[in-house]
């Protein structure tokens, strides 16, 4: 099994196809990176794709401290993948917390990214909703801890936005679960305290957020109700940023809807190399309702 080794010592996990671009794919709190097979075989026909599974999710590393587990961590962790396998810039794909990740490494190391798809980010960010957020999250994270992994599964398989991917697809969203019941039971909870939990809101972000000109295409699901507003807030705040809604579709986007969001992802690729990715015509800002003066 090929490895990438990060600077504070953790083994990650990955695997790659194809040639061409690279596109890293990292993924979300409850899944792996066999969530992205779906991807890996669309995309490796034309690009170099990878997909790496995140500390404390097996055959990865699980570090037994929580001090090594946080969301510039988390960042940092796409980073060590990129100089691994010597990329100079990569296409960053990143579902939910693997959202959040690709979010924060625009932000930060921009000039290691040739684009930025950030999908089904956002859940807790709104400021009205912090405290409850990290409440959930807490309380997450004890279940866990005295949970087995079935029954971890089989409740967190069936939140409100995944139920729709059990409906449309019970054979994927079956795969989905059982994948889910093999994760480390420790490095789930030490993933939900020190990457969920502590993340900061997206609101708090607004000045950095502003500052991105990378090409971006923001992706969730119309029932991903926690996503919806954050969604339209990095719409109106990142300047490089489209919003793409896909129609009766949950959280697990990437699965739950793979021919919609491979072609989503596909065309926002092909506008990007083709130098076609604009930037927010200024004049879209208006405060006018019908545009007269």
């Amino acid at each position: 099994m090929p490895y990438a080794k990060t600077p504070d010592g953790v083994q990650l996990h990955y695997e790659e196809s194809g040639e061409g671009q690279t596109i890293v794919f990292v993924h979300e709190f409850a899944g792996d990176h066999r969530s992205w097979e779906a991807q890996m075989r669309y995309f490796s026909r034309r690009y170099r794709c990878v997909a790496y599974s995140a500390r404390g999710y097996t055959p990865s590393d699980i570090p037994s401290k929580g001090s090594m587990y946080s969301q510039d961590i988390a960042r940092d962790d796409i980073l060590a993948i990129l100089d691994h396998l010597d990329v100079e810039k990569g296409h960053i794909v990143g579902l939910s917390m693997g959202g959040f990740a690709t979010l924060h490494f625009g932000i930060h190391y921009s000039e290691r990214a040739h684009s930025l798809v950030v999908a089904g980010c956002g859940y807790g960010a709104e400021p009205d909703r912090r405290t409850q957020f990290q409440e959930e999250t807490e309380k997450a994270a004890e279940m866990i801890e005295s949970s087995t992994g079935d029954a971890f599964a089989e409740q967190y398989a069936q939140g409100p936005t995944r139920v729709q991917f059990q409906n449309k697809d019970p054979r994927g969203w079956a795969d989905f679960r059982d994948q889910l019941a093999e994760h480390s039971l420790d490095g789930a909870a030490l993933t939900m305290r020190g990457v969920q939990r502590e993340r900061p809101s997206l609101f708090d972000l607004e000045a950095d957020l502003r500052e991105i000109t990378v090409p971006m295409l923001v992706l969730t699901g119309d029932e991903d109700e926690p996503c919806l507003i954050p969604n339209i807030y990095l719409k109106r705040t990142v300047p490089s940023a489209a919003l793409q809604i896909l129609p009766n579709t949950g959280h697990t986007i990437n699965i739950e809807e793979p021919a919609a969001f491979n072609a989503a992802v596909s065309d926002f690729l092909a506008q990007v190399e083709a130098g076609r990715w604009p930037q927010r015509d200024p004049r879209t800002r208006g405060t006018s309702i019908i545009g007269m003066r």
